[in-house]
């Protein structure tokens, strides 16, 4: 809920890390504890699956190097050096969050007002934020979505970037959050040119503060050193509660690129080389000279790129030995990196579904056993957000008077984008009809999207039929 703030000074007085107070000046302490985080592995790791996801692989800065003389490493120029990226990495993240995510979120509670009021909350603008902060879990294993008024006094929803947030704890199952910093960069115009500051936001019960980091120093921000979330009128309202909702991958927060970077890394490198070696033609035949009629080697490399010829003296000759480079053997490393890739996101190979006939229930439920598995283990992490949210949610109902539905209870139903054999599964309703109730075979069947409307539907046909019968009778009671 809110509750109004007073004239509160901007020093804190108390300053926790992991139950244990800290001597040094909250200041001081926020300082060294961003700086420590910047440089971190696990937010290093947080914006490597963000750089894949959008296509930045480590490929793009490959050389092509040989060993020198002295025996250390030299880069080599006048060479084939094809970077390749196969992101195979952002298709396995889009076919997980569209699997989990894909179809709209659905909300199902006794109470129809409270229903309609969240359905027009967690609309389809909704949706797609959702559907990206779903891609930041997996990216970052965390993803933040912050509850805000906008300028007009809409409640709306922002999501933040897993490697933008350092959150601190109150207990070390990461469940409650104590305050939480935001370090991101804005560009800027100083003296008619562009600038890239890096902003510091912190987070907290009694409301937002905000710093500037210029080398490594935390500065506050003169202009607007403290702000509350919501001002009506005169008056500045705050959240008793932080209005930031973690979001997690697994209860570990590990990212998805930790399981599939490296065969990521090969696939490109794979790639990279095979076309490297399909470039070389020239260097795919070892030549053998005798009494070559020239100074050194790059001339004769120069004149047969230039001529496809070469002068000998009278006892000289040219041999080769040709290498051969196999496709096949590529194809086959190349692919067998990509199945174990899946294997390891734990998503599903399409290729699978799409060779042979079509296959039945169980075949498909066997495909995509390992992604339907790790999509119930996020709807347990998404299910303790989404209580997190709901909270916020019914608070804002309750304060602009739409209703207080803090005790409804809200059940949060995943519809997952799974394939299914249609002709099965209606068969398998046929088949269970006078044993199961037909709300039940209704909800089941694949053609259906609002079971209640489709009830209702099949009600009044039934109604229409049976007055058509009996045109002298009321059926409709």
């Amino acid at each position: 809920m809110f509750f109004e703030v007073p004239n509160l000074t901007d020093v804190f007085n108390r300053m926790i890390t992991n139950g244990a107070k800290n001597i040094v000046s909250d200041k001081d302490f926020l300082q060294n504890e961003i700086l420590k985080w910047k440089a971190s592995p696990k937010r290093m790791e947080q914006i490597v699956g963000d750089r894949y996801y959008c296509g930045y692989h480590d490929i793009l800065q490959k050389q092509r190097t040989a060993i020198g003389q002295g025996g250390s490493l030299i880069t080599i120029d006048n060479l084939p050096n094809n970077k390749i990226v196969d992101n195979q990495y952002e298709k396995v993240v889009t076919q997980k969050v569209n699997f989990l995510v894909g179809q709209p979120i659905t909300f199902k509670t006794d109470n129809e007002k409270y229903l309609e009021l969240l359905n027009q909350i967690f609309d389809r603008n909704f949706l797609r934020t959702f559907k990206a902060l779903t891609a930041d879990c997996l990216n970052g294993g965390i993803g933040w979505l912050y509850v805000y008024y906008n300028e007009d006094g809409e409640f709306c929803f922002k999501r933040f970037a897993p490697f933008e947030i350092l959150p601190f704890w109150k207990d070390s199952e990461h469940t409650q959050l104590d305050y939480a910093v935001r370090v991101f960069e804005v560009s800027e115009y100083k003296n008619g040119r562009e600038i890239t500051v890096e902003k510091v936001e912190v987070y907290r019960e009694e409301g937002i503060e905000y710093y500037t980091l210029n080398n490594g120093n935390l500065i506050p921000d003169i202009e607007k050193p403290k702000e509350n979330y919501l001002k009506i009128g005169e008056r500045d309202y705050n959240w008793s509660r932080i209005p930031l909702i973690p979001f997690k991958y697994n209860y570990l927060e590990i990212p998805l690129i930790r399981n599939t970077k490296s065969l990521q890394d090969s696939i490109n490198t794979m790639l990279s080389n095979f076309q490297n070696n399909m470039e070389e033609d020239v260097r795919n035949t070892i030549f053998v000279l005798k009494n070559y009629d020239g100074e050194n080697l790059g001339e004769f490399r120069q004149n047969l790129a230039t001529y496809g010829a070469v002068k000998v003296r009278e006892d000289g000759g040219v041999e080769t030995l040709s290498i051969e480079v196999k496709a096949d053997n590529f194809k086959a490393i190349v692919d067998l990196m990509k199945k174990e890739l899946v294997a390891n996101a734990k998503g599903y190979d399409a290729a699978e579904l799409r060779s042979g006939n079509t296959p039945n229930e169980m075949n498909i439920k066997s495909i995509f056993n390992d992604i339907n598995m790790d999509a119930n283990a996020m709807e347990i992490e998404f299910e303790a957000g989404f209580e997190t949210l709901l909270w916020f949610v019914n608070a804002h109902l309750a304060n602009t008077n739409q209703g207080n539905f803090e005790n409804e209870t809200v059940e949060i139903i995943f519809n997952k984008d799974t394939i299914i054999n249609e002709s099965q599964v209606i068969a398998d309703i046929k088949n269970s009809v006078g044993i199961l109730s037909e709300e039940t075979l209704i909800a089941n069947h694949p053609w259906v999207e609002d079971v209640q409307a489709e009830i209702d539907r099949v009600k009044e046909e039934q109604s229409e039929k049976m007055d058509a019968y009996f045109p002298n009778e009321n059926f409709s009671q």
